[in-house]
């Protein structure tokens, strides 16, 4: 057991009590502990006492300490005794969250996603208070996604069942090595199921310890090559399969099963013209089977720089110069983060000191603006505060710079959150839209353009506004977005928060503007989350030049220094 187990124990708790319509008092308690376990540096081990928590009182301290010793919640079984299953189900649809199932089972007697259908269909949801026609029509449409779609996972939900798993995995004895592989690993934007390849000692000892996980509802089957089980997690069920490889062939069955189906295509057409036969075991030659030790072994065998599985999708990554796009390794600073002067976890110096830790060469504190409330945004006399505080954490470091900025909210009707004499004082300004997303295109695109005519508006982050499975985002031209931000030197953001990837790929490929990759961190563990914007950019064949902060430390200071208006490549 580890502290993410028992953050997801009070999480779940929590959301059962709505679901119950439980005192929102309760409700609030069991999320303010979990928000306070998930915010403290320490292990589960290194706590001798959750009381003394800030946010953990004497009922969640209870709760935590029976968990910890017997591995079981009596406060959560009496709850999933109370709450009919079919409500559970319901959470799957974005457009409901638990209270407003529980007012509709409260009101309806409502117990299953059939029957919220049919009470939709009857205009019966519309007529309780606090829902509309509008939002009537909502929840049909997502009852009829998740009642006969496949179902696909957005990566933000994969990458959280891939954390039940690796940490299972991380404690069987013998494995020497094991990868995702399939969509996941070429982080597409959603997956119908997790599959992991293992080199294990004994498969027989992996399989038992796997399908005695609490979290494995059925096995669907089991042997010496693979073994399949579906497993839920916070509400949700999924397939996962691990394919059991002993020998030499590893590397390859790694490559084999990452995919896609037509990178494999393209890569046995190149073999075939040698005269050459791939397969899961390795490359057949007239010499025999060929192993390899690394995929770029693998790759470079074929005459072929490596190839990041991100890119491995319609075989046309085979006929570009993969060395000039973007990597990891090429991103020297993160121009994207919040602190707890806004809605952060972490002060200034902890996302520096957490940025250091990542070797990056510089950084931007961008905390709210002043009307996302919601998120505690900055007065101005608070932004300059901040900025005082950054200007003298800056001065102490000679490895690192750090620069002030804002992310700062594009009004409604265009508006930007602060005057000019406030964003002058600032080293780097984003602007972003946050609110009334339903106005039409017209009214979008023209607040997007009165943030990026502004001359201290350096970048828009996450332009679309699109959360991967929840909503698509406002209605954005995105031929027009690039040629505006082209002509007044606006940089465009991709948001590597696994919830947004925005701009996705699709949007960015064979775009001539500058782009910047950022996490949007608010907390010191989200500065990872860096990867999968890296990866959208791959699959889009972005080139490291068009990356702002892929810039050196020298330059991205002169890119500062020259301000707006000159040409960013200049």
């Amino acid at each position: 057991m580890n502290k993410k187990d028992v953050i997801r124990l009070l999480e779940k708790i929590a959301v059962y009590m709505e679901l119950n319509l439980d005192n929102p008092f309760k409700v609030s308690a069991y999320r303010k502990a979990a928000a306070s376990l998930e915010t403290d540096g320490r292990t589960l081990d290194e706590i001798r006492d959750f009381s003394e928590l800030k946010g953990i009182g004497k009922g969640t301290n209870e709760v935590i300490t029976e968990f910890v010793r017997t591995g079981e919640s009596s406060v959560l079984k009496e709850l999933e005794d109370k709450v009919p299953g079919g409500l559970i189900r319901m959470l799957k649809l974005p457009t409901l969250g638990p209270k407003k199932i529980a007012k509709i089972h409260d009101a309806l007697g409502i117990s299953t996603l059939e029957d919220l259908k049919s009470a939709c269909e009857k205009q019966e949801v519309s007529a309780l208070p606090g829902f509309g026609r509008k939002t009537e029509e909502n929840i049909l449409k997502s009852i009829e996604t998740v009642l006969n779609r496949p179902e696909r996972y957005p990566i933000a939900r994969v990458l959280k069942f891939q954390k039940v798993i690796t940490d299972v995995i991380n404690t069987i004895p013998g494995v020497e090595r094991y990868d995702m592989t399939g969509s996941g690993r070429r982080t597409k934007e959603s997956s119908r199921d997790l599959d992991f390849i293992v080199k294990v000692e004994d498969y027989e000892l992996f399989t038992e310890t796997m399908v005695n996980q609490d979290f494995v509802t059925s096995v669907v089957a089991r042997g010496d090559k693979k073994l399949s089980v579906e497993i839920e997690h916070d509400f949700d069920e999924i397939n996962v399969d691990f394919r059991f490889v002993n020998g030499d062939e590893y590397i390859s069955t790694l490559q084999h099963f990452t995919g896609s189906k037509d990178h494999n295509v393209k890569m046995r057409q190149l073999a075939k013209a040698r005269g050459e036969k791939i397969s899961e075991y390795g490359v057949e030659t007239s010499e025999g089977m060929k192993t390899f030790n690394s995929e770029e072994e693998f790759y470079n065998y074929f005459d072929l720089s490596y190839i990041p599985p991100a890119m491995r999708e319609t075989g046309k990554e085979t006929d570009i110069d993969v060395n000039e796009i973007v990597t990891q390794e090429d991103i020297k600073g993160d121009l994207h983060m919040h602190t707890v002067y806004s809605d952060g976890a972490y002060s200034v110096r902890d996302m520096v000191e957490a940025a250091r830790k990542k070797g990056y060469e510089y950084i931007v504190i961008t905390d709210h603006s002043k009307s996302l409330r919601v998120a505690n945004g900055l007065s101005g006399e608070r932004l300059l505060e901040q900025l005082g505080e950054i200007r003298a954490i800056d001065a102490e470091y000679d490895d690192i710079d750090v620069y002030s900025g804002t992310e700062m909210d594009i009004l409604s009707d265009g508006t930007l959150d602060y005057p000019d004499d406030i964003l002058k004082q600032l080293d780097y300004v984003i602007a972003a839209i946050h609110s009334s997303f339903q106005q039409s295109e017209e009214d979008i695109m023209k607040r997007l353009k009165l943030a990026m005519d502004n001359p201290y508006v350096r970048h828009i982050a996450h332009p679309t506004g699109r959360l991967i499975g929840v909503r698509e985002g406002y209605p954005v031209n995105v031929d027009e977005l690039f040629d505006y931000a082209k002509q007044t030197n606006t940089v465009l953001e991709i948001n590597a928060n696994p919830q947004r990837l925005d701009l996705s790929s699709d949007v960015i490929a064979n775009r001539d503007v500058m782009f910047t990759v950022n996490t949007d961190a608010h907390h010191t563990d989200h500065l990872d989350f860096m990867k999968y914007g890296v990866a959208t950019l791959q699959k889009a064949f972005v080139k490291k030049s068009q990356v702002l902060n892929a810039f050196t430390r020298e330059e991205f200071k002169a890119f500062i220094n020259k301000g707006k208006q000159s040409d960013i490549n200049e």
